[in-house]
């Protein structure tokens, strides 16, 4: 059962890295006891919900600090565009490079009734675990709706690559050119 969230808005960082030629994404579990039994299709970006007035790009390094323990790295960010989920929720992301180690993720908490009707309230991470996954992994793991952020960042990446390669063939040209090796 989905619950309606139209209307809401959420905002996330997908942390990338190069890993001997490989290019990783960092993933985040969702913690509590809905998702324990819950794997592929069930992972998502860190990201929280906006609040009105928010600024996006600070809900979303809010966020990935919030669910990681972690600062969002200072490197150049990468719009990754909006998405949207079966619940109606808009997914707004943005890609930097940076390294975590998972094992030292912390993420903060919610209180939930556990279980319900019970009278007792339970406390648990909002992220239970995070993990770096190939490409080819993520895409089975990442929720359906939010695949397409690793296509754009796919996309940018190779794109960035490809106008480096152009400038370093250009930087080559304007030395011979001018004579000097």
């Amino acid at each position: 059962m989905t619950t309606d969230k139209s209307g809401r808005t959420s905002a996330g960082i997908l942390l990338w890295r190069n890993r001997d030629g490989r290019l990783e994404v960092l993933l985040a579990h969702q913690g509590g006891p809905f998702w324990v039994k819950k794997d592929l299709g069930h992972w998502t970006i860190p990201k929280g919900e906006v609040e009105p007035g928010e600024e996006l790009v600070e809900v979303a390094r809010r966020e990935f600090a919030e669910e990681t323990g972690q600062e969002t790295p200072d490197g150049p960010l990468i719009d990754l565009g909006q998405i949207k989920q079966k619940s109606g929720k808009v997914v707004l992301g943005w890609a930097v490079e940076g390294d975590l180690d998972p094992s030292k993720a912390v993420s903060n908490t919610y209180e939930l009734e556990w279980p319900p009707h019970s009278g007792v309230v339970q406390t648990f991470p909002e992220i239970d675990r995070v993990e770096w996954f190939a490409l080819d992994e993520a895409r089975r793991r990442l929720k359906a709706a939010q695949v397409p952020f690793l296509d754009r960042l796919e996309t940018a990446l190779a794109s960035t690559r490809h106008q480096s390669s152009a400038q370093d063939v250009d930087r080559t040209t304007t030395i011979r050119s001018d004579g000097e090796a």
